[in-house]
């Protein structure tokens, strides 16, 4: 039985004293096949130790529907973590934040217009609950207490950021209990007095989250704490982008540093994130501080390993400051793995969504515009539509409020875009004797994932008016787009290709060997893209990123289907799938 001892200052397993450097690297971020690859450089670098959180709505995409397999594989994750002799820390939700959709939980709680999230609620802990009978017994025999690696686990996260409900986390500490966890349970919090009376739980290992003033940040965490290690368990070494802003870096030489001090207090460490990896699909969030910020799809992060896998200077700088400290022997890294220029992909293939809407799309009646939790959606795109009499003067089409981009099209005709962020962005028109038929296309551009405004049900939530006055009876089609299968496409030269009218796009190219590509979509607009049915994630001429990150698994030896969902269009129907990403555009041009 091996059991890590918190019971004073000096960190001990197995009765002898450690020190946990730990780095994070999210197994729902990386394909499988680069699990291990991932870790080993973790290893490499001087880390003992991996940590990672657990999304809830990655496992139960539909409630009572629960998915463990692929990307999903918690198990082989930790299982592979510990056969490279690595520990393991797990922080197992429900609540992640992560930069990840809606911070974890999955979209399907909205459907209930009056669930209490983060709290002492029975309908949420009913879900959380049934989430855990699943979750916690995969775990729970992977503990050091059983023969594993899993050495701390985790009770919710960042809570006092949020709350201070005692009793919701006293649950979810006992929750843990009873379904067997053995092993030492700790909280993460800022390192401010209200931030650790909120998050911190009675007999719970407390420790804190932070980038710079470690000093000062441990210093209030002994206040709190004083007879136990020290961790800081999310030492933010880089940072995440949002669309539209820089591509944020942190200096190697101040990363190092930072690590060095705390390393010099004896304190345990937590690299967040040591390799970042990407967020595929619709699952990249949100902040909303003021003003609502979607994050982008690359999770580079600017930390130790990039999020192709590349050893970055920090990764040295790092290492050079660890090797001080511990002894971790000569540098061995795993072989490199190859990346691939496929040259120019001509999109010769067209479907328009129009055209596409009855195989994609379920449809619902309604008298108001619902929001997509309550017409059973969780991501994508949702359409609504209605008639609307005439003849009536120019007003402004006003949706209260549109979560989170519109585009507003009139018999047909487009007539512009509502943002959620842009209070400059309106839809002004005109209605002619005989009406017209207005519709609005609704993305979802992912959930807030952290804040006081984390409930974010999307599409259209209150209502839409033309001038003052609210329309009724809409018709709404539900597009997830999770799969394509239905689509019938025709060639680009025998179609009528229009500007600012969603369509997609479909070229193939063909692969001798599969290695790891990068997909530039410079000179299209904006959109999501698929590769051989995968959802790679959205891409923006927003900017920062102007590459989308293939992993070599994802192709096959032959012929290769990409897909475009454009929604404005390009002036030129091909791409590039190039050997290096560009993360910040602005420095490409």
């Amino acid at each position: 039985m091996s059991l890590l001892s918190l019971d004073s200052k000096q960190m001990m397993l197995d009765g002898k004293p450690i020190r946990l450097i730990a780095g994070a690297i999210h197994y729902f971020r990386v394909v499988p096949e680069y699990w291990e690859d991932r870790l080993r450089k973790l290893k490499a670098c001087g880390f003992n130790t991996v940590e990672t959180y657990v999304p809830w709505n990655f496992h139960e995409p539909k409630e009572g529907q629960f998915q463990f397999e692929g990307m999903a594989d918690l198990e082989r994750f930790i299982r592979t973590a510990g056969d490279l002799g690595l520990y393991v820390i797990v922080r197992p939700s429900p609540y992640i934040c992560a930069e990840w959709e809606f911070g974890g939980l999955p979209a399907w709680l909205l459907s209930d217009p009056g669930m209490r999230l983060r709290c002492y609620h029975k309908p949420y802990l009913d879900k959380i609950d049934a989430y855990y009978d699943e979750l916690i017994p995969r775990i729970a025999p992977l503990q050091s207490t059983k023969g594993g690696p899993v050495i701390a686990v985790q009770i919710e996260n960042e809570y006092g950021s949020y709350g201070n409900d005692i009793k919701y986390l006293t649950y979810l500490k006992d929750a843990l209990l009873e379904r067997g966890i053995d092993v030492p349970l700790f909280t993460s919090d800022g390192p401010t007095d209200f931030m650790l009376q909120g998050g911190m739980v009675p007999g719970v290992w407390a420790t804190a989250n932070f980038g710079s003033r470690s000093e000062e940040s441990f210093a209030k965490l002994q206040e709190y704490q004083p007879d136990q290690p020290l961790m800081c368990m999310e030492y933010w070494n880089g940072w995440f982008d949002h669309w539209g802003e820089e591509h944020h870096t942190r200096d190697a030489a101040d990363v190092a540093q930072v690590l060095d001090d705390m390393l010099a207090a004896g304190a345990s460490v937590n690299f967040y994130m040591f390799h970042g990896g990407t967020n595929f699909g619709f699952y990249s969030g949100a902040n909303h501080g003021g003003k609502y910020e979607p994050t982008i799809t690359s999770y580079d992060y600017d930390v130790p390993v990039g999020e192709s896998g590349d050893i970055t200077e920090k990764f040295h700088a790092v290492r050079e400051v660890i090797a001080r400290y511990e002894d971790i022997g000569e540098l061995e890294l795993p072989p490199a793995i190859p990346k691939k220029s496929y040259g120019t992909v001509a999109m010769t293939a067209y479907a328009s969504l129009n055209d596409s809407v009855e195989g994609l799309a379920t449809v619902v009646q309604s008298t108001c515009p619902e929001p997509m939790e309550l017409v059973g959606q969780n991501y994508g795109f949702i359409r609504y539509t209605t008639k609307l009499s005439g003849p009536r003067e120019s007003s402004k089409l006003n949706i209260q409020e549109v979560r989170d981009r519109a585009m507003v099209f009139v018999d047909g005709e487009y007539k512009g875009v509502i943002e959620r962020w842009n209070p400059d962005s309106t839809v002004e028109f005109a209605v002619p004797a005989g009406g017209v038929t207005v519709s609005v296309l609704v993305e979802n551009m992912g959930r807030v994932n952290y804040g006081p405004l984390l409930k974010d049900p999307k599409g259209v939530t209150e209502g839409i008016r033309f001038g003052q006055q609210f329309l009724y009876d809409w018709t709404i089609e539900s597009l997830p787009l999770d799969d394509l299968a239905s689509l019938s496409f025709q060639p680009i030269g025998q179609s009528k290709v229009q500007a600012n009218q969603p369509a997609f796009f479909k070229g193939e190219f063909q692969v001798d060997e599969p290695a790891d590509t990068f997909l530039n979509v410079k000179g299209w607009t904006k959109g999501v893209a698929y590769i051989n049915g995968f959802n790679l994630g959205r891409y923006w001429e927003a900017g920062p990123q102007e590459t989308l990150y293939i992993p070599g698994p994802l192709l096959k030896q032959g012929a290769n289907e990409l897909i475009l969902f454009e929604l404005h269009g390009s002036a030129k129907h091909e791409v590039a799938l190039q050997d290096y990403p560009v993360l910040d555009r602005s420095s490409a041009e």
